[in-house]
This record gives C-alpha cells, sequence and structure tokens, in this order.
C-alpha cells in the first residue's frame, strides 16, 4: 500500500509539474480576440488558429516566457488596419507591445492599464483617435511610450507623472491640447520627451528642467508661451522649442529674448517645491532678511535677532546628514557593484563567470578580461576622458546593457541575424522605434592593449559615408564579456541573397540598380582610401558581398569597416580562409603577408564581376567571355537581356583591370569613381 501511494504521489507531480500548453487557456482566446480586432478580414494574421499554440513559434509575431507565457507581440508594419481590443490586458505577462507604423483606427484601449508587466508599448504611426486614457498612468512598469503620429486628442492626463519608469515618452504630432502638466517633472528617469506638432498652451513647466537624465526635449510648433527655464540650456541640440511665438528666454538662439512684457507670462507651477523661481525677477530686498522671512514664513515662528547663530547650526547640521547620506549611498553602491562584477553567469548561454574569466587570464589570452571583472571594463573611466578627448567622444555614444537586452528581446534567437566564430549579430529594435542591427564580440576576440582598443573603437565612431553602415555606438558589458557594436539595421540583406537566383528565390536586381549598387560600392570605398576630415586611409581588407548591405532604397552600405583595428590578430587572420575560397584575397598577399590599398581593389573588381553575372562563385570562362565581350556568357540571364551594352564593356573593363595579377597595374579608387561617373552622365 505504502508503494501504491508512492507511485500515486509521482504521478500527480509529473502531471502538476509538466509545463501546460498555452492551448485552449486564456491567452489563446485573448489572442484570437485581438486577432479579429486587428485583422478582421484575416488576411494578415492566418498564423493564429485557435487549434494552434502560441509558444510554438507558429504565430506570427508572438514570443513566450520561459513560463510558456506570451510576453511579446510584434506586428510592427504588417499592414494591419483594425483596432487594439482590450481583451490584450488579458495576457498578463506581456512585457512587450509592438503595433507601430500599422493604420490601426479607433481608441486606446482602457484596459491596457491591467498590463502590469509591460515594458515597451509602441502603438505609433498609426490613425489612433480619441483621448489618452487616464488608466495608462497604472501601468508602473511601463519604460517606453510611443503615441506618435497618430490622431489623439484632449490632454495628457496628469496620471503620466506615476510612470517612474519611463525613459521615453513620444507624443508627436497628435491633435493633443491644454497644458503641459506638471507632474511629467516626477519622471526622474525620462531622457527623451517629444511633444512636437501639437497644440498645447501656457508654458513649459519648470520642473522639466530638473529632470536629471533628461537628453532631449522637443516642444516645436505649439502655442506655448511664457519665459523658458535656463536650466534647458544644458541640453544643448537636445532642447528643440522653434514656432511657439509666445516664448522667450535668454541664452536660447532659437528664442527671442524676454522683455518686461513677458514677466507676467512666467508659468508658476503650484506645485513646485517653496523657494527661489529661476523664472522671476530676482528680489531687489537685501538678501540677509529676504532669507530670514521666507524662513519665518515656512515654519511659522517668531522673528528673532539671534538668526545668524540658527542660520549656522541649520547649516551645519545640513551638511552633516548630506555627507552622512552620501557615505551611506556610496557604501551601498560598491557592495552591490562588487556582487554585480562576482555573480557568476550560467554558462550555457554564452557568458562567463568571474572563476571562467581568470582561468582564460591565467591562459594568456587578452588582458581585457582582467580589465572587465576587476575594474568593470570601463575603458572610458580611467580619468582621460576630459573634454576633447576621444574618450569625451565616445561617451555620448555608449549604450547600456539595459538598453542592447531590451532592443534585442534578450537575444532571442528569433533576432539572430548571423553567428561566426568571433561575433554574433542581432536585429534590434531602440525604444524610439528605430530598426537596429547589433554586433557581440567576445572580450578575448578583442585587441590585447587597452589603448589599441580604444583607438580602434574611436576610429570606428568616426566613420560617417552614405555608403557606410553607421556604428550608432557601443557598449561594453562587465557581466557578459561582450563588446556590442550598435549599427543601422539594414532590411533588404546583404548583397549575396540578390545572386545565384536560379529558382527565383528572391527578387532580381535589374540593371539601373546594380549599376547604383556598383557605384556606391566604389564611393564607399573611395572614402575610406582617402584622408577627408583628418582621418587616416583605412584598408577594409574584408570586402564582399556579403559584407555590402542593402538598404531601404537598395543604396548599398559597406559593413565591418575598421573592425580589423578592434579584434586580436588571429581573429582577423581566421577570416582570410574564407575570404580566399570565395577569391576575394588578392594574389599578393600570398607573398607579402601585407594588405593595401589596391587589395581592396582587386575584392571590388571580383564583385563586379559577381554583379554582373548574378553568381557567387566566379569561372575563367566568365572573365575569358568579358575580355571579349560575349555578353551572353557572363551577364546575368534573369535579367532578359535588359541591360546597356556600351556600361556592360565599361564595367567588364573595370573589372578586369581591377583583379589584375599585378598591383600595380590595377587602377586607383579615384579613378574608378571618375570612370563611373563620366559614364552614367554619358548616357
Amino acid at each position: 500500500m505504502g508503494f501504491l501511494h508512492f507511485l500515486i504521489s509521482v504521478l500527480l507531480l509529473l502531471i502538476f509539474s509538466a509545463p501546460r500548453p498555452v492551448r485552449g487557456n486564456v491567452e489563446l482566446k485573448a489572442l484570437m480576440e485581438l486577432k479579429s480586432s486587428l485583422d478582421p478580414e484575416n488576411k494578415l494574421l492566418q498564423s493564429w488558429t485557435s487549434e494552434g499554440d502560441p509558444c510554438s513559434g507558429s504565430f506570427m509575431g508572438v514570443a513566450c516566457n520561459e513560463h510558456r507565457k506570451v510576453a511579446n507581440i510584434s506586428l510592427q508594419g504588417k499592414g494591419l488596419s483594425g483596432k487594439v481590443a482590450g481583451a490584450v490586458a488579458e495576457l498578463k505577462c506581456l512585457t512587450g507591445l509592438y503595433l507601430h507604423f500599422n493604420n490601426l483606427s479607433g481608441e486606446i484601449p482602457r484596459e491596457i492599464s491591467n498590463l502590469t508587466e509591460l515594458n515597451d508599448l509602441y502603438l505609433n504611426v498609426n490613425n489612433l483617435s480619441g483621448a489618452i486614457p487616464n488608466e495608462i498612468g497604472k501601468i508602473e512598469s511601463l519604460q517606453v511610450l510611443q503615441l506618435c503620429r497618430n490622431q489623439l486628442t484632449g490632454n495628457i492626463p496628469k496620471q503620466m507623472g506615476s510612470l517612474t519608469r519611463l525613459s521615453v515618452l513620444g507624443l508627436q504630432y497628435n491633435r493633443l491640447t491644454g497644458p503641459i502638466p506638471a507632474s511629467l517633472g516626477n519622471l526622474k528617469k525620462l531622457k527623451w520627451l517629444d511633444l512636437s506638432f501639437n497644440g498645447f498652451s501656457a508654458g513649459i513647466p519648470a520642473g522639466l528642467a530638473r529632470i536629471p537624465q533628461l537628453d532631449f526635449l522637443d516642444v516645436r510648433n505649439n502655442s506655448l508661451s511664457g519665459v523658458v527655464p535656463s536650466d534647458f540650456r544644458r541640453l544643448n541640440e537636445g532642447f528643440q522649442c522653434a514656432n511657439n511665438q509666445g516664448l522667450c528666454g535668454f541664452g536660447f538662439s532659437t528664442l527671442r529674448n524676454c522683455t518686461a512684457f513677458d514677466n507676467g507670462a512666467v508659468n508658476v507651477d503650484p506645485s513646485e517645491p517653496a523657494g527661489p523661481n529661476i523664472n522671476k525677477t530676482p528680489p531687489k530686498e537685501n538678501p540677509k532678511s529676504a532669507v530670514f522671512d521666507a524662513h519665518c514664513n515656512q515654519t511659522h515662528c517668531s522673528k528673532s535677532t539671534r538668526f545668524p547663530l540658527a542660520a549656522v547650526v541649520a547649516v551645519v547640521i545640513t551638511v552633516t546628514v548630506t555627507l552622512t547620506g552620501a557615505v551611506f549611498v556610496t557604501i551601498i553602491r560598491y557592495r552591490r557593484r562588487k556582487q554585480k562584477i562576482g555573480t557568476t553567469a550560467d554558462s550555457s548561454d554564452g557568458r562567463l563567470s568571474t572563476d571562467q574569466a581568470k582561468e582564460l587570464y591565467r591562459k594568456n589570452l587578452s588582458p581585457l578580461v582582467s580589465l572587465e571583472y576587476s575594474n568593470g571594463w570601463d575603458p572610458l573611466a580611467d580619468g582621460r576622458n576630459g573634454i576633447g578627448s576621444p574618450q569625451h567622444f565616445l561617451n555620448y555614444l555608449r549604450f547600456n546593457m539595459e538598453e542592447v537586452e531590451s532592443a534585442t528581446q534578450y537575444f532571442s534567437e528569433a533576432n539572430l541575424l548571423g553567428r561566426s566564430k568571433f561575433s554574433a549579430v542581432y536585429k534590434g529594435i531602440l525604444r524610439d522605434g528605430s530598426l537596429i542591427a547589433i554586433r557581440s564580440i567576445n572580450v578575448t576576440s578583442c585587441k590585447s592593449e587597452e589603448a589599441e582598443f580604444l583607438k580602434g573603437l574611436n576610429l570606428l565612431t568616426s566613420l560617417r559615408h552614405e555608403n557606410l553602415v553607421r556604428l550608432r555606438g557601443f557598449c561594453c558589458s562587465s557581466s557578459r564579456g561582450e563588446c556590442f557594436l550598435i549599427y543601422d539595421f539594414a532590411p533588404n540583406g546583404n548583397l549575396s541573397r540578390y545572386l545565384d537566383l536560379e529558382d527565383g528565390s528572391n527578387q532580381v536586381l535589374d540593371w539601373p540598380t546594380r549599376i547604383s549598387v556598383i557605384s556606391g560600392i566604389a564611393k564607399g570605398i573611395g572614402y575610406l582610401h582617402s584622408t577627408e576630415e583628418n582621418k587616416p586611409a583605412i584598408i577594409h581588407q574584408n570586402i564582399s558581398v556579403e559584407k555590402i548591405l542593402i538598404d531601404q532604397q537598395f543604396n548599398p552600405l559597406i559593413s565591418d569597416s575598421g573592425l580589423p583595428k578592434l579584434l586580436a590578430d588571429d581573429i582577423v587572420f581566421s577570416a582570410l580562409k574564407t575570404s580566399a575560397a570565395m577569391g576575394y584575397l588578392a594574389p599578393e598577399y600570398i607573398t607579402t603577408g601585407r594588405f593595401t590599398e589596391k587589395s581592396d581593389i582587386f575584392a571590388f573588381g571580383v564583385i563586379i564581376f559577381q554583379v554582373l553575372s548574378g553568381k557567387l562563385l566566379l569561372s575563367n570562362s566568365m572573365r575569358t567571355a568579358a575580355e571579349s565581350c560575349k555578353f551572353q556568357d557572363f551577364i546575368d540571364k534573369n535579367l532578359e537581356g535588359k541591360f546597356s551594352e556600351s556600361e556592360a564593356t565599361m564595367l567588364a573593363k573595370i573589372a578586369l583591370m581591377c583583379t589584375n595579377e599585378l598591383p600595380t597595374n590595377r587602377p586607383n579608387i579615384e579613378d574608378i569613381i571618375q570612370e563611373l561617373s563620366s559614364s552614367r552622365n554619358s548616357s
């Protein structure tokens, strides 16, 4: 009998501990209601079925957490034309709702306030109408709220001042009116606030100027009036206030100076703490008596001739309390930092524990590993980041780990774009709604000398050209042992996707696009090889069709420019194997072991042949056909004869010269750009 009881207990334990499928539960029902509302004609969300499992990966745009609860809905830019149903509130574990860039209408459901774990809410660029519900102020976990470019009306609810974790608030391009609520000054973590192109009136609350982390405030094109607090000058270009006829201020390039007639328009916020108002005209009375009067008025005490002694005592007490508090906070932060650095990470997700990092350092790998875990790997915190220094510039491009994790949905495999021996690339979305690509590089793959690493990082961040992928910033993570490079996202993939299209699996590039792509690549290489803007000439070393990304307008963007400046030599050399196998490696490298500008030219010539032929792998017969201008043997047959023979002849000539075995016989990139430009102008 005892054994029977034991067996029953084990069976019950297995039954109740097994993961329960989402199928048939409240969340599935809520998703089906949401589907019928977002996509009433069932044209776009056909993968959402009542018999399906949302956590199986079959539901487009739906991702679950480790407890098999719906955590993210990512349906941005899908052409949805319905409404947002209140049923979304039944997804209690939802942390991200991304419905931007659609054609949704109707009002924002008030039930959305029940999503108590929601971090990111993107409803921007739709046709939503009505007022912003007051209940939205109950979502205390909210960090990003994007409602811009809709048809919203009414006031900003003062309850939004309760969203104390909010870092981004975008309300621009709506029809909102009324005053900007002073309660927004309570959002101490707010970094980005855009209220432009609405109908807001009255003044700008002085409390906004005291938000410590605020970097950007845009109130352009409203009906605001009054004196702008001078504290906003610290934002520099981050403060935008043009086209508000009633605003004035001192020290703002876009504002007229205030006059005596503007004093009456000063916005005095009754919720502000007592004390001097930075907008008011300074009192003319004796400062000592003014302070004394204010003190007595606030405490309801009688005036005393012993004020100086009381003031001294008060100052001493205040300073003592402040110093004690500062010491206490410093000790707490120090202990937390030690705990964070000393936390052992799970090696199964690619992280290194502290002990593992020390072991790697003992094996003579990059000293950055030791720096990482002893000092938090913050190369910019060593006192060399004064104004004007490269480190000072880099500080403006730093992302924190929370932003990187949020953008990639904690490095979800669904966002993984590619992986190599030394890095992985993820697709991500920033809290302002822009798409990015994040390359993660293990610290052991970086330059061993900290100074060299910083020099390379500074070079990467300085590169700016229309045919180069833009590096938006970086993040050095002490807990993961990785460096993250954040780039603009190229939605059309890399150039290799448009080669070898035997089965019609992708778009065939027409002839003008191919010419434009080749010309753009040449311009990008020209920028790298030049010494414009006091930058050094840069040799890419690894140009290939995989490194050429295609943006929304099918412009080519060269990726990984300058990346070898960050990487350890053995990592750079390992990449050459693939380059050599695909025919991009210039023949002189075998004997010299050196890269030159002419080695980039050789790789560019190979790319021209690939674009002309539509083939990834080239052959000697193709080169022979190009030499004799036998177009039918080297021009992509997918073009169906729709190309210019004169341009094909010119490009074949350039490709042949670029791939000449002798580097001295190859043209300079300036000559190539000139040839391409003159040919296009003549045609």
